[in-house]
């Protein structure tokens, strides 16, 4: 069964007055806000399409858009299952395949050109294989705290019990788990904000699997597509520009590997994001912006 979130969740959400709009992915309705650009929707202009992970939506690049929005349009849509987005009861209806297909869809259906992809967690993990394969409509890459798991990778404990608390707890507090992974205090409103989206465990699904949908063998589903994304990335001759906060625990590690393994991320200055950790977008996102922005301009 399908379900949607009612409107009126989202009512008392601070500091995002975006108008969500819709675009139809096969049977379900997904949503994105967007600022910026040009009246005429001139093809050559820059398209900033940012991407959320696991557990977050659209409302983690609030303190981003205005900035990117001076330099060109921004589109920030909500994956399947979160957000405003229409979302699976059944948790079996969720895969790398589903999510992806809903991305490419919807990329497809909006024509997006000329995209500097700005990705975080779940957001590279879909949206670098999209760049990938279609690289004729991406201009550059901007990976975030994310990466490409083929199955081939080494999963810490720390992860595993991390995928098996998602998906079996008994009281899943979405906002607390947004805010254990940041590196600031969070106040009280955008702790409800991050748990706006999700009414009872009938919203839940998405969250509840998406851990368990990363590649942990190359047998796994979804894992095929992640390899291609790593040769291909391997491959890139457009800008990329890696950015990771110093104060993930879950991705720190892989940043250098990424970094070195995109031939054109080493052409761009080798910066951290201090006191930040998994969802930097909430602990520096306007002096992420700067950084993206400054990106665009010297490439």
């Amino acid at each position: 069964m399908v379900v949607r979130v009612p409107t009126e969740r989202f009512e008392d959400v601070p500091d995002f007055d975006y108008e969500p709009q819709y675009v139809d992915v096969g049977e379900l309705r997904m949503a994105y806000v967007e600022t910026g650009g040009s009246a005429d929707g001139d093809e050559a202009e820059e398209t900033f399409l940012c991407l959320h992970g696991e557990p977050t939506w659209s409302f983690l690049y609030r303190k981003m858009m205005p900035t990117l929005a001076e330099r060109g349009r921004v589109i920030v849509p909500d994956l399947i299952g979160c957000g405003r987005s229409d979302r699976y009861e059944d948790r079996d209806e969720y895969s790398v395949e589903m999510h992806y297909d809903a991305l490419k869809t919807f990329v497809e259906e909006l024509d997006l050109t000329n995209i500097t992809l700005v990705c975080q967690d779940w957001g590279g993990v879909l949206g670098l294989p999209l760049a990938t394969h279609e690289p004729e409509r991406f201009a550059r890459l901007v990976p975030m705290n994310t990466g490409v798991p083929n199955g081939s990778q080494e999963m810490s404990d720390r992860w595993h019990e991390f995928a098996e608390m998602v998906a079996t707890a008994d009281d899943l507090d979405i906002g607390r788990l947004v805010e254990n992974g940041c590196y600031s205090d969070l106040s009280d409103d955008v702790v409800d904000a991050y748990r706006a989206p999700f009414p009872d465990e009938r919203y839940m699904a998405a969250a509840r699997t998406f851990p368990g949908l990363v590649p942990t063998s190359p047998d796994d589903p979804g894992a095929d597509l992640m390899a291609e994304t790593q040769e291909l990335l391997g491959e890139w001759e457009k800008p990329a520009f890696v950015l990771f906060a110093k104060e993930d625990p879950i991705t720190s590690h892989d940043r250098d590997p990424l970094r070195h393994h995109i031939p054109t991320a080493t052409e761009q200055p080798d910066v951290w994001i201090d006191e930040a950790a998994h969802f930097l977008q909430e602990d520096a996102g306007e002096e992420i912006a700067e950084h993206i922005v400054d990106f665009v301009d010297r490439t």
